[in-house]
């Protein structure tokens, strides 16, 4: 083996080690039994991260302008505070948040159905530990929507 492809190997990683060795992981949501690609597949990453910057931004506005009178200081804190209940409300409710509609974004259950407001709520408040949410599994989905049984689809 050539010290190039070794190296090569090494840096793409597990998954592409194995792919090259004949292992088929299929694609993101197969294991789902999610369409590959259209309405109902699971949800291009820059899409999800788009939405999610669509949605801080509102509730930045919101917690700017209506609950810290302008104090640029405590913006921050307050601005989390109503991304989780925006989101609890808006993910338990609707099945998206404002970002995520309008980028063409739902999230569902697993099981295909709409998710309760006790797992959106569960979702919602790992995501805004953010941790969670930097860990995927190989259909794309963060920790917090594998604990919730979520995952986000395009709409």
């Amino acid at each position: 083996m050539d010290k190039r492809q070794a190296i090569g190997s090494w840096l793409s990683g597990p998954r592409a080690a194995a792919e090259d060795m004949g292992v088929d992981f299929g694609y993101r949501g197969q294991r789902l039994g999610l369409p590959e690609t259209g309405p109902g597949s699971v949800a291009p990453l820059g899409r999800r991260l788009a939405a999610i910057f669509v949605d801080w931004a509102m509730c930045g506005l919101i917690a700017y302008g209506l609950i810290v009178d302008r104090q640029a200081s405590e913006t921050g804190t307050w601005t989390l505070v109503v991304l989780v209940i925006m989101g609890s409300v808006t993910v338990g409710t609707l099945g998206m948040t404002p970002g995520k509609r309008l980028l063409g974004l739902r999230v569902i259950a697993v099981d295909g159905g709409r998710l309760t407001f006790g797992r959106a709520v569960l979702r919602t408040v790992l995501l805004g530990l953010a941790l969670p949410a930097l860990v995927w599994d190989r259909d794309g989905r963060g920790l917090h929507d594998r604990f919730a049984g979520a995952v986000q689809i395009r709409a």
